[in-house]
Protein backbone atom coordinates (compact mmCIF):
# COMPACT_ATOMS: atom_id res chain seq x y z
CA UNK A 1 0.00 0.00 0.00
CA UNK A 2 1.34 3.43 -0.96
CA UNK A 3 2.04 5.80 1.93
CA UNK A 4 -0.28 8.81 1.72
CA UNK A 5 1.72 11.65 0.10
CA UNK A 6 1.55 15.09 1.68
CA UNK A 7 -0.74 14.03 4.58
CA UNK A 8 -0.61 17.30 6.55
CA UNK A 9 -3.53 19.77 6.67
CA UNK A 10 -3.07 22.02 3.62
CA UNK A 11 -4.74 25.15 5.05
CA UNK A 12 -3.22 25.90 8.49
CA UNK A 13 -5.01 29.22 8.95
CA UNK A 14 -8.55 27.83 8.74
CA UNK A 15 -8.66 24.36 10.30
CA UNK A 16 -11.65 22.21 11.19
CA UNK A 17 -11.38 18.87 12.95
CA UNK A 18 -13.25 16.79 10.37
CA UNK A 19 -11.44 16.55 7.04
CA UNK A 20 -10.23 13.80 4.72
CA UNK A 21 -7.07 13.95 2.63
CA UNK A 22 -7.70 12.63 -0.90
CA UNK A 23 -4.09 12.48 -2.03
CA UNK A 24 -2.86 9.11 -3.27
CA UNK A 25 -3.72 6.95 -6.25
CA UNK A 26 -6.26 8.26 -8.76
CA UNK A 27 -7.18 6.95 -12.19
CA UNK A 28 -5.59 9.12 -14.88
CA UNK A 29 -5.54 9.60 -18.63
CA UNK A 30 -3.83 12.03 -21.00
CA UNK A 31 -6.15 13.67 -23.52
CA UNK A 32 -3.75 15.24 -26.04
CA UNK A 33 -6.50 16.32 -28.44
CA UNK A 34 -8.79 17.65 -25.68
CA UNK A 35 -11.58 15.47 -27.02
CA UNK A 36 -12.12 13.40 -23.89
CA UNK A 37 -15.60 14.68 -23.12
CA UNK A 38 -16.77 13.67 -26.59
CA UNK A 39 -15.00 10.29 -26.29
CA UNK A 40 -16.70 9.37 -23.02
CA UNK A 41 -13.87 9.90 -20.50
CA UNK A 42 -16.39 11.36 -18.05
CA UNK A 43 -18.29 8.07 -17.85
CA UNK A 44 -15.62 5.34 -18.01
CA UNK A 45 -12.55 4.19 -16.12
CA UNK A 46 -9.28 5.86 -17.12
CA UNK A 47 -6.29 4.08 -18.61
CA UNK A 48 -3.52 4.89 -16.11
CA UNK A 49 -2.87 5.52 -12.41
CA UNK A 50 -1.26 8.67 -10.99
CA UNK A 51 -0.07 9.61 -7.51
CA UNK A 52 -1.80 12.87 -6.51
CA UNK A 53 -0.74 15.63 -5.76
CA UNK A 54 2.26 15.25 -8.09
CA UNK A 55 1.90 16.59 -11.64
CA UNK A 56 2.03 14.04 -14.48
CA UNK A 57 5.25 15.59 -15.82
CA UNK A 58 7.00 14.65 -12.55
CA UNK A 59 8.80 11.40 -11.79
CA UNK A 60 7.02 11.18 -8.42
CA UNK A 61 3.59 11.01 -10.08
CA UNK A 62 4.40 7.67 -11.71
CA UNK A 63 3.67 9.16 -15.16
CA UNK A 64 6.74 11.28 -16.00
CA UNK A 65 5.47 12.52 -19.37
CA UNK A 66 7.08 15.89 -20.19
CA UNK A 67 5.52 16.34 -23.63
CA UNK A 68 2.68 18.83 -24.14
CA UNK A 69 -0.40 17.71 -22.21
CA UNK A 70 -3.26 19.83 -23.57
CA UNK A 71 -5.78 18.10 -21.31
CA UNK A 72 -5.62 15.46 -18.59
CA UNK A 73 -8.33 13.58 -16.68
CA UNK A 74 -8.54 12.24 -13.13
CA UNK A 75 -11.09 9.87 -11.55
CA UNK A 76 -11.58 8.54 -8.03
CA UNK A 77 -14.43 7.02 -6.02
CA UNK A 78 -14.54 8.10 -2.38
CA UNK A 79 -16.66 7.02 0.59
CA UNK A 80 -18.03 9.94 2.60
CA UNK A 81 -17.02 9.50 6.27
CA UNK A 82 -19.67 11.79 7.86
CA UNK A 83 -23.30 12.79 7.72
CA UNK A 84 -24.00 16.39 6.72
CA UNK A 85 -22.71 19.02 4.33
CA UNK A 86 -19.42 18.40 2.55
CA UNK A 87 -16.98 20.62 0.68
CA UNK A 88 -14.47 19.34 -1.88
CA UNK A 89 -11.27 21.42 -1.93
CA UNK A 90 -8.45 21.67 -4.47
CA UNK A 91 -5.22 23.42 -3.42
CA UNK A 92 -4.24 24.12 -7.05
CA UNK A 93 -4.95 22.66 -10.49
CA UNK A 94 -3.02 23.92 -13.52
CA UNK A 95 -4.65 25.52 -15.45
CA UNK A 96 -8.38 25.40 -16.39
CA UNK A 97 -10.24 22.85 -14.25
CA UNK A 98 -13.71 21.35 -14.47
CA UNK A 99 -14.97 19.04 -11.71
CA UNK A 100 -17.85 16.56 -11.85
CA UNK A 101 -19.29 14.48 -8.99
CA UNK A 102 -21.41 11.50 -10.03
CA UNK A 103 -21.58 12.95 -13.55
CA UNK A 104 -22.85 16.37 -12.45
CA UNK A 105 -20.61 19.42 -12.91
CA UNK A 106 -19.91 21.02 -9.51
CA UNK A 107 -17.05 23.48 -10.15
CA UNK A 108 -15.03 25.34 -12.75
CA UNK A 109 -11.86 27.30 -12.05
CA UNK A 110 -9.26 29.13 -14.11
CA UNK A 111 -5.75 29.60 -12.77
CA UNK A 112 -2.99 27.17 -11.87
CA UNK A 113 -1.87 28.71 -8.59
CA UNK A 114 -4.94 29.33 -6.42
CA UNK A 115 -7.43 27.13 -4.54
CA UNK A 116 -11.08 26.50 -5.27
CA UNK A 117 -13.88 24.46 -3.73
CA UNK A 118 -17.09 22.65 -4.67
CA UNK A 119 -20.10 22.48 -2.36
CA UNK A 120 -21.33 18.89 -2.50
CA UNK A 121 -24.40 19.60 -0.37
CA UNK A 122 -25.73 17.13 2.22
CA UNK A 123 -24.26 13.62 2.11
CA UNK A 124 -24.68 10.42 4.11
CA UNK A 125 -21.93 8.60 5.94
CA UNK A 126 -20.76 5.66 3.84
CA UNK A 127 -22.14 7.13 0.62
CA UNK A 128 -19.82 6.62 -2.34
CA UNK A 129 -19.18 9.45 -4.78
CA UNK A 130 -17.15 9.49 -7.99
CA UNK A 131 -15.02 12.59 -8.58
CA UNK A 132 -13.82 13.38 -12.10
CA UNK A 133 -11.46 16.27 -12.90
CA UNK A 134 -10.43 17.57 -16.31
CA UNK A 135 -7.51 20.04 -16.46
CA UNK A 136 -6.68 21.94 -19.63
CA UNK A 137 -3.21 23.50 -20.01
CA UNK A 138 -2.26 25.09 -23.34
CA UNK A 139 1.42 25.99 -23.89
CA UNK A 140 0.78 29.21 -25.84
CA UNK A 141 -1.19 32.41 -25.32
CA UNK A 142 -1.62 34.83 -22.43
CA UNK A 143 -1.74 32.33 -19.56
CA UNK A 144 -0.24 32.84 -16.11
CA UNK A 145 2.25 29.98 -16.08
CA UNK A 146 5.32 31.50 -14.43
CA UNK A 147 8.54 29.94 -15.72
CA UNK A 148 6.98 26.86 -17.32
CA UNK A 149 8.48 26.33 -20.75
CA UNK A 150 6.31 27.12 -23.78
CA UNK A 151 8.68 25.07 -25.97
CA UNK A 152 9.04 21.29 -25.82
CA UNK A 153 12.28 21.32 -23.84
CA UNK A 154 13.74 23.37 -21.02
CA UNK A 155 16.00 26.27 -21.98
CA UNK A 156 17.78 29.14 -20.17
CA UNK A 157 15.42 30.06 -17.31
CA UNK A 158 12.34 28.16 -18.55
CA UNK A 159 11.57 24.86 -16.86
CA UNK A 160 9.50 21.68 -17.05
CA UNK A 161 5.77 22.30 -17.24
CA UNK A 162 3.25 21.42 -14.52
CA UNK A 163 -0.20 20.23 -15.64
CA UNK A 164 -3.24 19.26 -13.60
CA UNK A 165 -3.47 18.63 -9.85
CA UNK A 166 -0.31 19.68 -8.01
CA UNK A 167 -1.55 20.48 -4.51
CA UNK A 168 -3.61 18.55 -1.97
CA UNK A 169 -7.20 17.51 -2.69
CA UNK A 170 -9.42 17.08 0.39
CA UNK A 171 -12.94 16.80 1.76
CA UNK A 172 -14.20 18.83 4.70
CA UNK A 173 -17.30 18.38 6.86
CA UNK A 174 -19.08 21.71 7.40
CA UNK A 175 -22.34 22.84 9.00
CA UNK A 176 -25.04 24.68 7.06
CA UNK A 177 -24.23 27.85 9.04
CA UNK A 178 -20.50 28.27 8.92
CA UNK A 179 -17.39 30.45 8.93
CA UNK A 180 -16.12 30.73 5.37
CA UNK A 181 -13.02 32.88 5.86
CA UNK A 182 -11.15 35.11 8.29
CA UNK A 183 -9.39 38.39 7.70
CA UNK A 184 -6.94 39.06 10.56
CA UNK A 185 -5.26 42.48 10.65
CA UNK A 186 -2.56 43.16 13.26
CA UNK A 187 -2.42 46.58 14.88
CA UNK A 188 0.28 47.85 17.33
CA UNK A 189 -1.57 46.45 20.35
CA UNK A 190 -4.52 44.49 18.97
CA UNK A 191 -5.91 42.23 16.28
CA UNK A 192 -8.91 43.18 14.13
CA UNK A 193 -10.77 40.14 12.84
CA UNK A 194 -13.39 40.13 10.09
CA UNK A 195 -15.35 37.02 9.19
CA UNK A 196 -17.24 35.93 6.11
CA UNK A 197 -20.17 33.70 7.02
CA UNK A 198 -22.66 31.45 5.30
CA UNK A 199 -25.96 31.93 7.15
CA UNK A 200 -29.33 30.20 6.86
CA UNK A 201 -31.00 31.56 10.02
CA UNK A 202 -31.00 34.69 12.19
CA UNK A 203 -29.67 35.17 15.72
CA UNK A 204 -26.16 33.76 15.22
CA UNK A 205 -23.21 35.23 17.10
CA UNK A 206 -19.45 34.85 17.01
CA UNK A 207 -16.93 34.38 19.77
CA UNK A 208 -13.20 34.98 19.36
CA UNK A 209 -10.44 33.64 21.63
CA UNK A 210 -6.78 34.65 21.38
CA UNK A 211 -4.27 32.47 23.23
CA UNK A 212 -0.57 31.92 23.74
CA UNK A 213 1.47 29.27 25.55
CA UNK A 214 0.30 30.65 28.91
CA UNK A 215 -3.40 30.49 28.11
CA UNK A 216 -6.14 32.89 27.03
CA UNK A 217 -4.90 36.38 26.14
CA UNK A 218 -8.10 38.10 24.99
CA UNK A 219 -11.69 37.35 24.02
CA UNK A 220 -14.42 39.15 22.10
CA UNK A 221 -17.89 38.56 20.70
CA UNK A 222 -19.85 39.91 17.73
CA UNK A 223 -23.38 39.60 16.45
CA UNK A 224 -23.65 37.91 13.08
CA UNK A 225 -26.89 39.45 11.76
CA UNK A 226 -26.18 43.12 11.17
CA UNK A 227 -23.16 43.02 8.84
CA UNK A 228 -21.98 41.00 5.88
CA UNK A 229 -18.55 40.68 7.54
CA UNK A 230 -18.94 40.77 11.34
CA UNK A 231 -15.80 42.11 13.02
CA UNK A 232 -14.18 42.14 16.45
CA UNK A 233 -11.15 43.77 18.04
CA UNK A 234 -9.00 41.77 20.45
CA UNK A 235 -6.70 43.99 22.52
CA UNK A 236 -3.51 42.29 23.69
CA UNK A 237 -2.61 43.30 27.28
CA UNK A 238 0.81 44.93 27.52
CA UNK A 239 2.25 42.15 29.65
CA UNK A 240 1.21 39.54 27.02
CA UNK A 241 2.30 41.58 24.00
CA UNK A 242 5.03 39.94 21.92
CA UNK A 243 5.83 41.04 18.40
CA UNK A 244 6.38 38.87 15.37
CA UNK A 245 9.85 39.86 14.15
CA UNK A 246 12.26 38.45 11.56
CA UNK A 247 14.34 35.80 13.26
CA UNK A 248 12.30 36.13 16.47
CA UNK A 249 8.69 35.23 15.60
CA UNK A 250 5.84 34.95 18.04
CA UNK A 251 2.50 33.51 16.98
CA UNK A 252 -0.82 33.67 18.81
CA UNK A 253 -3.45 30.97 18.42
CA UNK A 254 -6.93 32.00 17.31
CA UNK A 255 -10.20 30.15 17.85
CA UNK A 256 -13.38 31.45 16.25
CA UNK A 257 -16.74 29.86 17.08
CA UNK A 258 -20.23 30.41 15.68
CA UNK A 259 -23.15 30.00 18.14
CA UNK A 260 -26.90 29.79 17.68
CA UNK A 261 -29.60 31.47 19.78
CA UNK A 262 -29.41 28.67 22.38
CA UNK A 263 -25.63 29.19 22.67
CA UNK A 264 -24.88 25.88 20.94
CA UNK A 265 -21.62 25.93 19.03
CA UNK A 266 -22.51 25.24 15.41
CA UNK A 267 -19.06 25.81 13.87
CA UNK A 268 -15.48 26.29 15.03
CA UNK A 269 -12.24 27.01 13.17
CA UNK A 270 -8.67 27.30 14.38
CA UNK A 271 -6.13 29.80 13.09
CA UNK A 272 -3.11 31.86 14.20
CA UNK A 273 -1.59 35.30 13.68
CA UNK A 274 1.45 37.46 14.42
CA UNK A 275 1.49 40.94 15.92
CA UNK A 276 3.60 43.07 13.61
CA UNK A 277 3.38 46.24 11.54
CA UNK A 278 4.81 47.36 8.20
CA UNK A 279 5.12 51.04 7.37
CA UNK A 280 6.86 53.37 4.92
CA UNK A 281 8.83 56.40 6.09
CA UNK A 282 10.25 58.28 3.13
CA UNK A 283 12.51 55.83 1.30
CA UNK A 284 12.46 53.29 4.13
CA UNK A 285 10.29 50.24 4.75
CA UNK A 286 9.95 49.68 8.50
CA UNK A 287 8.99 46.50 10.31
CA UNK A 288 7.52 47.19 13.75
CA UNK A 289 8.78 50.75 13.37
CA UNK A 290 12.41 49.65 12.88
CA UNK A 291 14.73 49.56 9.88
CA UNK A 292 15.37 45.94 8.94
CA UNK A 293 17.62 45.38 5.93
CA UNK A 294 15.99 42.70 3.79
CA UNK A 295 18.63 40.16 2.74
CA UNK A 296 16.43 38.22 0.34
CA UNK A 297 17.06 35.30 -1.98
CA UNK A 298 15.12 34.35 -5.11
CA UNK A 299 13.29 31.08 -4.44
CA UNK A 300 11.62 29.35 -7.38
CA UNK A 301 10.24 26.42 -5.38
CA UNK A 302 11.06 23.60 -7.80
CA UNK A 303 12.32 20.08 -7.06
CA UNK A 304 13.84 17.64 -9.60
CA UNK A 305 11.43 14.76 -8.95
CA UNK A 306 8.26 16.61 -7.90
CA UNK A 307 8.48 19.94 -9.81
CA UNK A 308 6.27 22.69 -8.26
CA UNK A 309 5.00 20.37 -5.52
CA UNK A 310 7.33 19.98 -2.55
CA UNK A 311 8.21 16.30 -1.98
CA UNK A 312 7.19 16.67 1.67
CA UNK A 313 6.14 19.23 4.23
CA UNK A 314 9.61 18.91 5.77
CA UNK A 315 11.13 19.93 2.41
CA UNK A 316 9.32 23.27 2.56
CA UNK A 317 10.73 23.96 6.01
CA UNK A 318 14.18 22.77 4.95
CA UNK A 319 14.40 25.35 2.15
CA UNK A 320 13.77 28.15 4.64
CA UNK A 321 16.38 26.77 7.04
CA UNK A 322 18.93 26.40 4.24
CA UNK A 323 18.32 30.01 3.22
CA UNK A 324 18.71 31.30 6.77
CA UNK A 325 21.88 29.24 7.26
CA UNK A 326 23.39 31.08 4.27
CA UNK A 327 22.62 34.48 5.84
CA UNK A 328 19.36 35.39 4.10
CA UNK A 329 16.45 36.59 6.21
CA UNK A 330 13.76 36.22 3.55
CA UNK A 331 12.85 35.49 -0.05
CA UNK A 332 11.05 36.60 -3.15
CA UNK A 333 8.79 33.65 -3.91
CA UNK A 334 9.46 33.85 -7.59
CA UNK A 335 7.01 33.25 -10.43
CA UNK A 336 4.84 30.88 -8.46
CA UNK A 337 2.20 31.18 -5.75
CA UNK A 338 3.75 28.84 -3.19
CA UNK A 339 1.86 26.21 -1.22
CA UNK A 340 0.32 27.73 1.87
CA UNK A 341 2.32 25.31 4.04
CA UNK A 342 5.49 27.17 2.99
CA UNK A 343 4.07 30.40 4.41
CA UNK A 344 3.11 28.56 7.61
CA UNK A 345 6.75 27.57 8.10
CA UNK A 346 7.93 31.09 7.22
CA UNK A 347 5.55 32.40 9.91
CA UNK A 348 6.95 29.92 12.44
CA UNK A 349 10.59 30.66 11.63
CA UNK A 350 10.43 34.46 11.30
CA UNK A 351 11.31 34.48 7.60
CA UNK A 352 10.43 37.52 5.44
CA UNK A 353 8.50 36.86 2.22
CA UNK A 354 7.46 38.87 -0.83
CA UNK A 355 4.40 37.23 -2.37
CA UNK A 356 4.44 37.08 -6.15
CA UNK A 357 2.32 35.90 -9.06
CA UNK A 358 3.45 33.50 -11.79
CA UNK A 359 2.90 35.80 -14.75
CA UNK A 360 6.25 35.57 -16.58
CA UNK A 361 6.20 33.95 -20.00
CA UNK A 362 2.65 34.83 -21.05
CA UNK A 363 3.91 35.98 -24.43
CA UNK A 364 1.93 36.80 -27.51
CA UNK A 365 2.38 39.06 -30.53
CA UNK A 366 0.77 42.45 -29.90
CA UNK A 367 0.75 46.02 -31.18
CA UNK A 368 4.18 47.69 -31.17
CA UNK A 369 5.79 44.31 -30.54
CA UNK A 370 5.10 44.39 -26.79
CA UNK A 371 5.73 40.79 -25.74
CA UNK A 372 3.33 40.49 -22.82
CA UNK A 373 -0.31 41.54 -22.61
CA UNK A 374 -1.91 39.84 -19.60
CA UNK A 375 -5.68 39.57 -19.47
CA UNK A 376 -8.35 40.32 -16.87
CA UNK A 377 -7.97 36.71 -15.72
CA UNK A 378 -4.63 37.70 -14.21
CA UNK A 379 -6.40 40.15 -11.92
CA UNK A 380 -8.90 37.52 -10.78
CA UNK A 381 -6.24 34.93 -10.05
CA UNK A 382 -3.99 37.41 -8.26
CA UNK A 383 -6.80 38.64 -5.98
CA UNK A 384 -7.49 35.00 -5.08
CA UNK A 385 -3.83 34.62 -4.09
CA UNK A 386 -3.83 37.78 -1.93
CA UNK A 387 -7.06 36.76 -0.23
CA UNK A 388 -5.64 33.31 0.53
CA UNK A 389 -2.37 34.61 1.98
CA UNK A 390 -3.00 38.03 3.52
CA UNK A 391 -3.16 36.70 7.11
CA UNK A 392 0.42 35.39 7.07
CA UNK A 393 2.70 37.69 9.10
CA UNK A 394 5.78 36.57 7.14
CA UNK A 395 4.55 38.37 4.00
CA UNK A 396 6.00 41.90 4.01
CA UNK A 397 5.21 42.94 0.43
CA UNK A 398 3.32 42.02 -2.73
CA UNK A 399 4.54 41.87 -6.34
CA UNK A 400 1.77 41.17 -8.88
CA UNK A 401 3.90 41.30 -12.06
CA UNK A 402 7.51 40.65 -13.08
CA UNK A 403 9.55 41.97 -16.03
CA UNK A 404 6.62 42.92 -18.21
CA UNK A 405 8.94 44.48 -20.82
CA UNK A 406 6.91 47.30 -22.30
CA UNK A 407 8.36 50.59 -23.41
CA UNK A 408 6.45 53.69 -22.35
CA UNK A 409 4.83 55.47 -25.29
CA UNK A 410 1.76 57.57 -26.03
CA UNK A 411 -0.62 54.62 -26.47
CA UNK A 412 -2.48 53.10 -23.57
CA UNK A 413 -2.20 49.34 -23.84
CA UNK A 414 -3.91 46.38 -22.24
CA UNK A 415 -0.79 45.89 -20.14
CA UNK A 416 -1.16 49.42 -18.73
CA UNK A 417 -4.74 48.63 -17.71
CA UNK A 418 -3.97 45.23 -16.19
CA UNK A 419 -0.90 46.49 -14.33
CA UNK A 420 -2.87 49.29 -12.74
CA UNK A 421 -5.81 46.96 -12.03
CA UNK A 422 -3.56 44.45 -10.29
CA UNK A 423 -1.92 47.21 -8.24
CA UNK A 424 -5.24 48.76 -7.19
CA UNK A 425 -6.79 45.35 -6.49
CA UNK A 426 -3.86 44.47 -4.24
CA UNK A 427 -4.19 47.73 -2.30
CA UNK A 428 -7.94 47.13 -1.91
CA UNK A 429 -7.53 43.50 -0.80
CA UNK A 430 -4.70 44.32 1.59
CA UNK A 431 -3.96 47.97 2.49
CA UNK A 432 -1.47 46.91 5.20
CA UNK A 433 1.52 46.01 3.00
CA UNK A 434 3.61 47.80 0.34
CA UNK A 435 3.00 46.85 -3.28
CA UNK A 436 5.51 46.76 -6.12
CA UNK A 437 3.60 47.23 -9.37
CA UNK A 438 5.98 45.25 -11.59
CA UNK A 439 9.38 43.93 -10.57
CA UNK A 440 12.23 44.92 -12.82
CA UNK A 441 12.22 47.45 -15.66
CA UNK A 442 8.57 48.16 -16.32
CA UNK A 443 7.05 50.36 -13.62
CA UNK A 444 3.72 51.62 -14.95
CA UNK A 445 1.93 52.99 -11.84
CA UNK A 446 2.92 56.55 -10.82
CA UNK A 447 3.61 56.78 -7.10
CA UNK A 448 3.65 53.02 -6.50
CA UNK A 449 4.74 52.10 -2.98
CA UNK A 450 8.09 50.56 -4.01
CA UNK A 451 10.58 50.88 -6.86
CA UNK A 452 13.16 48.30 -7.93
CA UNK A 453 15.47 47.12 -10.68
CA UNK A 454 17.06 43.88 -11.85
CA UNK A 455 20.77 44.27 -12.45
CA UNK A 456 22.88 41.27 -13.47
CA UNK A 457 26.13 43.11 -14.14
CA UNK A 458 28.85 40.73 -12.89
CA UNK A 459 31.75 43.18 -12.37
CA UNK A 460 31.40 44.80 -8.90
CA UNK A 461 33.13 48.00 -10.06
CA UNK A 462 30.76 48.42 -13.01
CA UNK A 463 27.83 47.34 -10.82
CA UNK A 464 28.63 50.23 -8.44
CA UNK A 465 29.12 52.70 -11.30
CA UNK A 466 25.74 51.87 -12.83
CA UNK A 467 23.87 52.29 -9.53
CA UNK A 468 25.74 55.43 -8.53
CA UNK A 469 25.59 57.08 -11.94
CA UNK A 470 21.84 56.92 -12.43
CA UNK A 471 19.08 57.88 -10.01
CA UNK A 472 18.29 54.20 -10.20
CA UNK A 473 18.30 51.89 -13.16
CA UNK A 474 15.09 52.04 -15.21
CA UNK A 475 16.34 51.01 -18.62
CA UNK A 476 17.09 47.78 -20.40
CA UNK A 477 19.46 47.64 -23.37
CA UNK A 478 19.37 51.44 -23.56
CA UNK A 479 15.59 51.48 -23.98
CA UNK A 480 13.48 53.35 -21.42
CA UNK A 481 10.70 51.02 -20.32
CA UNK A 482 9.75 52.40 -16.93
CA UNK A 483 8.49 55.44 -15.10
CA UNK A 484 11.36 57.36 -13.47
CA UNK A 485 12.28 56.75 -9.85
CA UNK A 486 10.27 59.06 -7.57
CA UNK A 487 12.05 58.67 -4.24
CA UNK A 488 10.06 55.78 -2.79
CA UNK A 489 11.69 52.74 -1.07
CA UNK A 490 14.08 51.07 -3.49
CA UNK A 491 15.92 47.77 -3.78
CA UNK A 492 17.73 45.73 -6.39
CA UNK A 493 15.33 42.82 -6.41
CA UNK A 494 17.45 40.57 -8.65
CA UNK A 495 21.23 40.50 -8.84
CA UNK A 496 24.06 38.00 -8.93
CA UNK A 497 22.96 34.77 -10.57
CA UNK A 498 26.65 33.82 -10.58
CA UNK A 499 27.15 30.81 -12.81
CA UNK A 500 28.90 27.89 -11.11
CA UNK A 501 28.33 24.19 -11.71
CA UNK A 502 31.59 22.45 -10.80
CA UNK A 503 31.42 18.74 -11.54
CA UNK A 504 27.76 18.75 -12.61
CA UNK A 505 27.99 18.52 -16.40
CA UNK A 506 30.96 16.19 -16.22
CA UNK A 507 29.22 13.77 -13.81
CA UNK A 508 27.63 11.16 -16.07
CA UNK A 509 25.90 9.50 -13.12
CA UNK A 510 24.02 12.66 -12.13
CA UNK A 511 20.36 12.26 -13.24
CA UNK A 512 19.97 16.07 -13.29
CA UNK A 513 22.77 16.52 -15.85
CA UNK A 514 21.73 19.22 -18.34
CA UNK A 515 23.45 21.87 -20.38
CA UNK A 516 24.32 24.54 -17.85
CA UNK A 517 23.24 28.18 -17.87
CA UNK A 518 23.77 31.22 -15.66
CA UNK A 519 24.31 34.98 -15.81
CA UNK A 520 27.50 36.45 -17.25
CA UNK A 521 30.79 34.65 -17.61
CA UNK A 522 31.02 31.42 -15.64
CA UNK A 523 33.49 31.78 -12.75
CA UNK A 524 36.63 29.63 -12.92
CA UNK A 525 36.76 28.50 -9.30
CA UNK A 526 35.25 28.98 -5.83
CA UNK A 527 37.54 31.87 -4.93
CA UNK A 528 36.40 33.82 -7.95
CA UNK A 529 32.79 33.08 -6.98
CA UNK A 530 33.26 34.44 -3.45
CA UNK A 531 35.14 37.50 -4.70
CA UNK A 532 32.35 38.33 -7.11
CA UNK A 533 29.55 37.61 -4.60
CA UNK A 534 31.20 39.71 -1.88
CA UNK A 535 31.93 42.57 -4.28
CA UNK A 536 28.38 42.80 -5.61
CA UNK A 537 26.80 42.38 -2.17
CA UNK A 538 29.07 45.00 -0.57
CA UNK A 539 27.87 47.58 -3.09
CA UNK A 540 24.29 47.03 -1.98
CA UNK A 541 25.06 46.84 1.74
CA UNK A 542 26.97 50.14 1.51
CA UNK A 543 24.15 52.06 -0.23
CA UNK A 544 22.18 53.90 2.51
CA UNK A 545 19.24 54.49 0.14
CA UNK A 546 18.59 50.77 -0.36
CA UNK A 547 16.30 48.84 2.03
CA UNK A 548 17.33 45.41 0.77
CA UNK A 549 18.39 43.15 -2.06
CA UNK A 550 17.45 39.81 -3.57
CA UNK A 551 20.17 37.41 -4.74
CA UNK A 552 19.51 34.99 -7.60
CA UNK A 553 19.05 32.24 -6.44
CA UNK A 554 18.58 29.72 -3.60
CA UNK A 555 18.98 26.48 -5.57
CA UNK A 556 19.99 25.38 -9.02
CA UNK A 557 16.81 24.96 -11.07
CA UNK A 558 17.26 22.39 -13.79
CA UNK A 559 19.74 23.85 -16.30
CA UNK A 560 19.94 27.23 -14.54
CA UNK A 561 22.90 26.48 -12.29
CA UNK A 562 23.50 29.63 -10.31
CA UNK A 563 22.12 28.57 -6.96
CA UNK A 564 23.69 28.65 -3.52
CA UNK A 565 22.63 24.99 -3.26
CA UNK A 566 22.23 22.50 -6.08
CA UNK A 567 18.83 21.15 -7.14
CA UNK A 568 19.10 18.34 -4.55
CA UNK A 569 19.68 20.95 -1.81
CA UNK A 570 23.38 20.07 -1.41
CA UNK A 571 25.62 23.09 -0.59
CA UNK A 572 27.83 24.26 -3.46
CA UNK A 573 29.89 26.63 -1.30
CA UNK A 574 31.19 27.11 2.23
CA UNK A 575 27.87 28.23 3.71
CA UNK A 576 29.50 29.77 6.78
CA UNK A 577 31.69 31.94 4.57
CA UNK A 578 28.69 33.00 2.50
CA UNK A 579 26.81 33.90 5.66
CA UNK A 580 29.74 35.99 6.87
CA UNK A 581 29.64 38.11 3.69
CA UNK A 582 26.02 39.01 4.42
CA UNK A 583 26.37 39.42 8.19
CA UNK A 584 27.96 42.83 8.37
CA UNK A 585 25.61 45.78 9.10
CA UNK A 586 23.96 47.51 6.15
CA UNK A 587 24.17 51.28 5.76
CA UNK A 588 20.35 51.32 5.68
CA UNK A 589 20.19 50.16 9.31
CA UNK A 590 22.62 52.74 10.71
Amino acid sequence: MTTLPRPEHPRPQLVRERWLNLNGEWQFEIDRGDSGLERGLLERDLAQTILVPYAPESVASGIGDTDFLHAVWYRRTVEIPWDGEVLLHFGAVDHDATVWVDGVEVARHRGGFTPFSADLGTRRQGQGITIVVRARDLPQGPQARGKQSVAYANATCLYTRTTGIWQTVWLEAVPADRIESLRITPRPSAFEVETVLRRTRPGLRLSFTLSDADGVVATATAGADDELAPAARLVVPEDRRRLWQPGHPHLYDFRVSLHDTDDNEVDRVGSYAGLRSISIAGAAILINGERVFQRLVLDQGLWPDTLMTAPSDAALEEDIRLSMAAGFNGARLHQKVFEERFLYHADRLGYLVWGEFGDWGAAQSTVDGDPQQPTASYVTQWVEAVQRDRNHPSIVGWCPLNETWQALHDRITQLDDVTRAMYLATKAADPTRPVLDASGYSHQVPGADVYDSHLYEQDPVEFHRILAGKAYVNEHDGRTISLPYAGQPYFVSEYGGIWWNAGRVEDADDPDRLSSWGYGQRVRDLEEWFTRFAGLTDVLLDDPRMFGYCYTQLTDTFQEQNGVYDARRRPKFDIGRLRAVQSRPAAFEE
